[in-house]
């Protein structure tokens, strides 16, 4: 049995939730999120606690069974707590600036880059060369924070470029390194 699907979701007391499959939706104080359910797996509300359930072992039913509580899971923990990605800019004259709900950002390029933020995104820049993308979808802000990283990712020379926070860039020898005298 899947170790993931089988642990039921606690659910705080400001959330309400609204299942009518295939739709799920979910209501917190931060805001609604709905998801597309597999019409397979089953959804029960019990003393506060979210249960999924398969029907079969059958190997789909049991990759779709944990995938259904662990978006489920997220839901309930955007909704209440919301998600955040921290980006930092490693570089000389990089930096990033606020420009309304955009960003603007310095990357060595000729010309700055605006970055207009997806629906139900905040972008905050915290001081020159940290910022911050915040929203209840664990995945739209994961999405949101690697466009902004394609625009500028470390160089595996020289470690310049947009690195979420805590991203270990390991840096490899120049050409020099491998030059006998």
């Amino acid at each position: 049995m899947s170790r993931i699907g089988k642990q039921p979701i606690p659910i705080p007391s400001e959330v309400e939730i609204d299942i009518s499959l295939p739709v799920v939706t979910i209501k917190g104080p931060k805001g609604t999120l709905s998801q597309a359910i597999h019409p397979n797996m089953g959804i029960e509300v019990i003393d506060n606690t979210l249960t999924v359930s398969r029907p079969s072992d059958n190997r789909t039913h049991k990759a779709l069974h944990g995938l259904t509580r662990s978006l489920l899971a997220n839901m309930v923990t955007g909704v209440t707590q919301g998600f955040e990605r921290v980006l930092e800019l490693v570089g000389v004259g990089y930096r990033v600036q606020q420009s309304g709900e955009a960003l603007t950002l310095q990357l060595g390029f000729s010309h700055p880059v605006n970055v207009k933020p997806l629906s139900g995104i905040t972008l905050e820049a915290q001081g020159n060369n940290r910022m911050l993308v915040q929203g209840t979808s664990k995945q739209a802000v994961g999405e949101m924070a690697a466009r902004i990283r394609k625009l500028r990712p470390p160089n595996r020379y020289t470690g310049k470029g947009v690195r979420y926070s805590g991203e270990l860039v390991r840096l490899k020898p120049g050409k020099a390194a491998g030059r006998k005298k």
